[in-house]
């Protein structure tokens, strides 16, 4: 069994700041991708950016410059730093991980239970 816990959402005003953090844990073997996708109100799950293993990236345009995503190999997080944020970042926003747990030879994919980020003034 492998958990993703998100962590660092919450309301914060137009132009403002916040960090999303999510650990990992259980019987994992090895964790390949990591990243974040979100969901607005009434909207499809559209991604934000990943991060493999080795620190390639891959990020939405529309957040370039503004988002920067990271991860700490040895402590299974992965992190998404969020700038100069506006209205229409709000969402829920869902940690995503393709993990392979101890006995098992195949990744399978890993969601977390989302956080919500709230900006309004």
């Amino acid at each position: 069994q492998v958990q993703l816990v998100e962590s660092g959402g919450g309301l914060v005003q137009p132009g403002g700041s916040l960090r999303l953090s999510c650990a990992a844990s259980g019987s994992i073997a090895s964790i390949g991708a990591m990243g974040w996708y979100r969901q607005a109100p009434g909207k499809q799950r559209d991604l934000v950016a990943t991060i493999t293993s080795g620190g390639s990236t891959v990020q939405a345009d529309s957040m370039k410059g503004r988002f920067t995503v990271s991860r700490d190999n040895a402590k299974n997080t992965v992190y998404l730093q969020m700038n100069s944020l506006k209205p229409e970042d709000t969402a829920v926003y869902y940690c995503n991980a393709e993990v392979r747990t101890t006995g098992f030879p195949r990744y399978r994919e890993v969601w977390g239970q989302g956080t919500l980020v709230t900006v309004s003034s």
